[in-house]
């Protein structure tokens, strides 16, 4: 059995993304995506085992106005098939800020948000592909109706202790649904805006 717990760090010259898994090394750790547009960034870190690869990833955020949606649009593409090629060889599971809320169950408040960062219908639509490409949004495999469960929270207007937050931190799956034990998202450890998430599987 494994639990892997993921936070999220931003640097001021690239994207720190922090896993923490068993101790055990891995056979092989590779970065970025090979498309030297989005791997200038640092937004992947790919590490290899035995039985599966474990990818830790920062999506961009579209950014206010949606101003930077069409690179997203660029990177979501190239990381899907990134993580298809390597589901060939063995199952793949990735975590990390993926900076969308999928469903409106995934906000607190979804109607205000529409066409904000994080909640524009093309974000969306990118995760949609991902989970029709037969990957799993592990904690909606095991809590499909769960409400008022976030990973961030706005530093603003209180919003932590409002918990009017968003869930855009996720671990996801390719071909292991039958090895997933439990998933959590810990809004009680403090200390960033957003919050660790946690998933637990039988490898």
């Amino acid at each position: 059995m494994v639990t892997m717990i993921t936070g999220i760090m931003p640097s001021k010259k690239a994207i720190l993304v922090q896993p923490f898994l068993q101790k055990k090394e891995p056979l092989r750790v590779f970065y970025g995506l090979s498309v030297a547009e989005h791997d200038q960034e640092g937004r992947v870190i790919t590490l290899e085992f035995e039985q599966f690869y474990f990818i830790t990833v920062y999506t961009p955020n579209s950014q206010p106005e949606l101003a930077r949606l069409a690179y997203r649009m660029s990177f979501e593409d190239a990381f899907l098939n990134y993580v298809k090629s390597l589901d060939q060889e063995k199952p793949v599971i990735f975590c990390g800020d993926l900076n969308v809320a999928h469903k409106e169950i995934d906000l607190k408040n979804p109607k205000t948000n529409r066409r904000n960062p994080g909640f524009s219908d093309e974000e969306r639509g990118k995760f949609t592909t991902v989970l029709e490409s037969g990957f799993v949004d592990t904690f909606r495999h095991f809590y499909p109706e769960k409400e008022g469960a976030y990973s961030w929270w706005s530093y603003r207007m209180n919003a932590r202790a409002r918990n009017t937050g968003w869930r855009i931190d996720y671990f996801v799956s390719s071909r292991l649904r039958d090895k997933l034990i439990d998933a959590k998202i810990h809004a009680d450890v403090l200390g960033s805006d957003h919050c660790p998430v946690e998933l637990t599987i039988d490898l």
